[in-house]
């Protein structure tokens, strides 16, 4: 990217795109919307799930309240939490190939990474815990901290905010979604790379704008370090 503005900040996903998601996202949607009622092999339940796969990347609580009243979409967030945790406690979690390495390679550059997430502070917190990568980072965060989860700017802009960036095109966004691109682009960041290694592939990512479509995460140094 000759003549680029250098990166100072990058804002990395995590499931998905920095922590290997082996479907348990999917699994903990559709066991919490099983969870009220809605069960699974009936055509509402295909309908919901399609909703789900649709907006995967977005706040997960927002994504609820696209399917149910109020009161139902905290039951059901709620119900996601709670079969997230327990698939963690099952199978644990480990990182995408070659994501410590990258996140490593990014902040001994000098650039400030932020870890952005769609899910509710709980289960963020539970993820960090789960990979002890609270000090991989220098900032995390999650809709709640920021007003508006993806597709909106919030969560990069208010990391620009809280990392002293100096210029929106001097921030590199990287996620596994079509809502992350959207998160990217609409912020201004100049590099909004999409990764292959959790929900979307390369048509839908090219599609909701990425500018780099990368294998996975451990190719993210290189594009960010070149600027």
């Amino acid at each position: 990217m000759s003549g680029a503005a250098p990166i100072t900040v990058a804002c990395i996903d995590l499931a998905g795109t920095t922590v290997a998601d082996g479907g348990a996202v999917e699994t903990a949607f559709a066991e919490a919307i099983a969870a009220l009622g809605i069960v699974s092999g009936t055509a509402a339940h295909d309908r919901a799930m399609d909703r789900v796969r649709a907006s995967r990347g977005g706040s997960k609580i927002e994504i609820f309240r696209s399917l149910f009243d109020e009161p139902r979409a905290q039951a059901a967030h709620l119900a996601f939490e709670r079969s997230y945790d327990q698939l963690v406690d099952r199978h644990g979690l480990r990182p995408v190939p070659g994501a410590e390495r990258a996140l490593e390679r990014i902040r001994g550059a000098g650039v400030r990474v932020c870890l952005l997430t769609g899910f509710g502070r709980r289960t963020q917190a539970r993820v960090l815990d789960a990979l002890g990568w609270w000090d991989r980072a220098d900032l995390t965060l999650c809709p709640e901290d920021a007003g508006r989860g993806r597709p909106w700017p919030d969560l990069v802009l208010t990391a620009a905010l809280r990392l002293g960036a100096d210029d929106v095109r001097h921030i590199a966004v990287c996620g596994d979604t079509a809502n992350d691109m959207l998160t990217g682009r609409r912020s201004g960041a100049s590099i909004v790379a999409g990764v292959l290694t959790g929900a979307h592939d390369r048509d839908r990512l090219l599609a909701a704008g990425a500018t780099h479509v990368l294998p996975s995460v451990a190719a993210l140094p290189d594009l960010v370090l070149a600027t």
